[in-house]
């Protein structure tokens, strides 16, 4: 410890402090040195703060505050000298400093700038190299842009001669139909048609069994006539033919509902022999024969009750099945208000009904149909009369004009042989060698313009294909007419399961024995419908001697719901499905059993949303063999894989959850619209309409549409188009890279195809694809941002043929360029169909 000694000089103890400052590592302490008389022992004692912690408390350091101020002291330090001043810097050591500083900043700026400029040029020159190269490229692309899109146009020549094929097939179809004389029309001919309906109208008394087996002939006549919709060409199909078609198809439904009153009407004449008869106007005598004759036929029929009549109940129950219809029929012959429960034998399907019913004279029947033949027809999408008249004519100038030219070359050959006989009438022989050259030439004309005709007429079907696969991805501007709040938007749901009529009947007169003759009274007016609830109620006394009337349904057997179903009501006046009259509903899935309450009796069905499983999640179309391809598609609820081989489809599994689902349609092979229709109706609907684009968040690609003023997406045509050529040996998936690129142009995944290769971590190409020009990527699918910078030593083109060509082997390219022309067109159309492209 310092002694006393150490005070500077001319200072007091008593009245001087001393302060420093000791700035380390940690902290700003502030130290203050103060004596009051003599220090105990001679030693200093300090003040001390520490300034940045906010604390009085000091640290072990401050044992050293002595030996610091010793060696201050001997510094000559001028902060321990008291009312010492500080050194003064002079204005020429002040403008020195300035000028160094201003000197050093210059020098940092002038650096930086020949950093940045030196930056700048790197910059420009790679930005120049990556322009020239990409100028050369484009040059390269453009100079053989004719040459690729010709090769291009005869590789597309499948889809005209897939079409010409459709064609003759549907020609063979009519000539076959037409030789077997089996007494079935042909739909596509109004007269036998009108024929047809007219004597079936003209038959009556037919019970259950001959009008379902004639209904088999009738849906048969209504499915066609869709499938002629559906199938021809929209260029080939003419307004009157539409309206033609569509009326049949209408004739046809009404008739045959007609047709299954009148059979429910026979049936339920004959379910008590004993009652009574109310003997008017309008009887029929039958004898025992013709009446045992009756009800055999209409109890004949796959019945599963033994018996008429209930042996507990007394009243009458019966069910008929098929494969297209289902009759449960309930007549209340007892009239006993205890029995209110109907449930048919072997099954829960039935009805809880109010006690006015059960004294009433009535029977329920339920007619599960299994198609649709309530909602109204979609109309038929047909292209603007403006682009096919424009094509048209087009190639009607050019048929002409060939015409014209082989018609002069034919008449000049003909000219200068008249010309050549008179000159040259002396040399018989001579002439004669010249005429048969002159034949020569004309058989040769003759067959370069059958030549010419054969290429225009396929240019017309190429043109005809071309405008129905754009009508396909077509988006409707406009988004359907309003619909109420309780009225169903059939462009948004669809109906499963076919359709439940649910119907309260008046028991018709029963047959009456007479001497071995049974007397019937027949009603002019047919079936009749019992109104619940009755239109007055007045002579009621309980406002709740109508309650809505529990029904349990069996929900059918082939139809797949994601979500529990909604159970609908037909509208009759309004001609619409509606929400509301029905309460509640219960689904239960492992039964398969929908129970609901209903105001009152009509038509009821399930309906479902129709674009449940869109967007999709992904997508991939797998080559398996040769002309045969693997589509499979990954939604929320399912996966879904398809097969695709020749003209033919099939459903190859349904995935649902991970669980396999067994469906009826797997292992059947059918042409790709019956497909779609079959698909559509199992409740596997993953095919958009022209209307989707409303109820679905989707891609931009489908959006492009959508004003007046944009035009038809070629791009995602072309596009799918190109696919199919291709889809025989390369596999091509879904990109998430197609989500952010322009919305005229589609990203998606390509690779070569080979049998021995290894599936587990296959070797994905990215490839973008304008219509016009296709080029692979940089990026990855794994990447973390969108570039559409081109991949190194790769170059531009303008068919994803060549473009694929380029990385691929030769014998995959073989196998394109052999591939089946119905094949390439059925893949074609399912892609066309699904439009991966844009709702995935």
């Amino acid at each position: 410890m310092p002694s006393p000694k150490f005070w500077p000089g001319g200072f007091l103890s008593h009245s001087n402090c001393y302060k420093v400052q000791l700035e380390n590592s940690f902290s700003l302490w502030s130290f203050t040195v103060c004596s009051s008389g003599h220090p105990p022992n001679g030693s200093l004692w300090c003040q001390a703060g520490m300034g940045c912690l906010g604390t009085q408390r000091a640290p072990r350091a401050f044992l050293l505050l002595p030996l610091l101020l010793y060696v201050a002291r001997r510094s000559n330090l001028t902060q321990l000298q008291s009312g010492s001043k500080k050194k003064k810097v002079t204005k020429a050591e002040r403008l020195k400093l300035l000028q160094e500083e201003e000197e050093r900043r210059l020098k940092e700026e002038e650096e930086a700038r020949l950093k940045y400029e030196k930056e700048e040029m790197e910059r420009l020159e790679i930005q120049r190299i990556e322009k020239e190269k990409w100028n050369r490229l484009e040059a390269k692309d453009l100079e053989r842009r004719n040459e690729e899109l010709e090769e291009l146009y005869l590789l597309e020549r499948c889809f005209p001669e897939a079409e010409k094929l459709k064609q003759e097939t549907r020609m063979l179809s009519q000539w076959k139909h037409y030789i077997q004389c089996d007494g079935s029309p042909d739909p596509s001919i109004a007269q036998e048609m009108n024929t047809f309906i007219s004597l079936w109208k003209e038959k009556t008394n037919e019970t259950f069994e001959e009008v379902i087996e004639k209904s088999k002939v009738v849906l048969n006549l209504i499915e066609k006539l869709k499938f002629i919709l559906l199938e021809t060409p929209p260029c080939d199909l003419q307004d009157k033919n539409i309206i033609q078609y569509q009326e049949s198809i209408l004739q046809l439904q009404e008739l045959l509902h007609l047709k299954f009153n009148v059979a429910t009407e026979i049936l339920l004449r004959i379910v008590n022999m004993e009652s009574p008869c109310v003997t008017q106007a309008g009887l029929k005598l039958l004898d025992s024969n013709s009446l045992s004759s009756l009800t055999s036929q209409s109890t004949g029929i796959t019945c599963q009750a033994s018996t008429l009549a209930d042996l507990d109940s007394g009243n009458m129950e019966k069910v008929i099945k098929d494969e297209n219809v289902t009759l449960y029929v309930w007549a209340n012959l007892k009239k006993n208000p205890r029995h209110r429960s109907v449930r048919f034998s072997e099954t829960q399907i039935g009805f809880e009904i109010p006690r006015i019913l059960a004294t009433s004279d009535i029977a329920v029947r339920l007619l599960h149909t299994h198609y649709d033949h309530v909602s109204a027809l979609h109309p038929v999408s047909t292209p603007s009369k403006e682009h096919t008249s424009s094509v048209t004519e087009l190639v009607k100038d050019d048929v002409e004009n060939v015409e014209k030219a082989i018609s002069k070359e034919v008449e000049e050959e003909s000219k200068q042989q008249e010309k050549q006989s008179h000159l040259i009438q002396e040399e018989k022989l001579k002439v004669e060698e010249e005429q048969d050259d002159i034949e020569v030439k004309m058989s040769s004309a003759e067959e370069e313009s059958e030549a010419i005709k054969c290429e225009l007429e396929m240019k017309v079907l190429s043109e005809t294909v071309s405008a129905a696969q754009l009508l396909l991805v077509e988006n409707s501007s406009e988004k359907p007419d309003f619909f109420e709040n309780d009225m169903v938007d059939l462009f948004q749901f669809t109906t499963l399961g076919g359709v439940y009529h649910l119907d309260i009947l008046e028991l018709p007169p029963q047959c009456k024995p007479v001497k071995g003759w049974m007397i019937v009274e027949i009603l002019k007016e047919g079936l009749q419908k019992y109104t619940y609830p009755p239109e007055t109620t007045e002579d009621f006394e309980t406002e709740n001697a109508f309650p809505p009337i529990e029904v349990t349904l069996e929900v059918h057997e082939n139809v797949i719901f994601f979500e529990n179903p909604m159970v609908v009501r037909w509208d009759a006046e309004g001609k619409h499905w509606r929400t509301d009259g029905i309460s509640n509903v219960s689904y239960k899935p492992n039964e398969r059993l929908i129970t609901f309450s209903l105001d009152t009796f009509g038509p009821v069905t399930l309906i479902q949303d129709a674009h449940i499983n869109m967007p999709y999640q992904s997508w991939e179309l797998r080559p398996l063999d040769v002309n045969k391809v693997l589509l499979t598609v990954t939604t929320v609820f399912t996966e879904i894989q398809i097969q695709i081989k020749e003209n033919l489809c099939m459903l190859s599994s349904v995935k649902l959850k991970d669980k396999k689902h067994i469906s009826v349609l797997e292992g059947t092979w059918m042409t790709p619209i019956p497909f779609i229709i079959a698909l559509k109706e199992a409740g596997l609907n993953i095919f958009p309409t022209r209307y989707s684009h409303f109820y679905v968040v989707i891609n931009n690609k489908a959006r492009m549409n959508l004003s007046k003023f944009n035009v038809v997406p070629l791009v995602e045509v072309k596009a799918y188009r190109q696919m199919a050529l291709l889809s025989s040996t390369f596999a091509f998936g879904w990109s998430k890279w197609n989500l952010l690129c322009n919305s005229t142009k589609v990203v998606f995944k390509v690779r070569e195809h080979l049998p021995e290769e290894c599936t587990e971590n296959p070797n994905w190409a990215l490839l973008m694809f304008s219509g016009d020009r296709a080029q692979r990527l940089k990026i990855k699918e794994e990447s973390e941002a969108f570039s559409e910078a081109l991949k190194e030593e790769t170059e531009f083109h303008s068919t994803l043929y060549h473009m694929v060509r380029d990385f691929a082997s030769k014998e995959a390219m073989e196998k394109v360029r052999s591939s089946n022309c119905q094949f390439v067109n059925s893949v074609c159309h399912m892609l066309l169909s699904t439009r991966l492209l844009s709702y995935s």
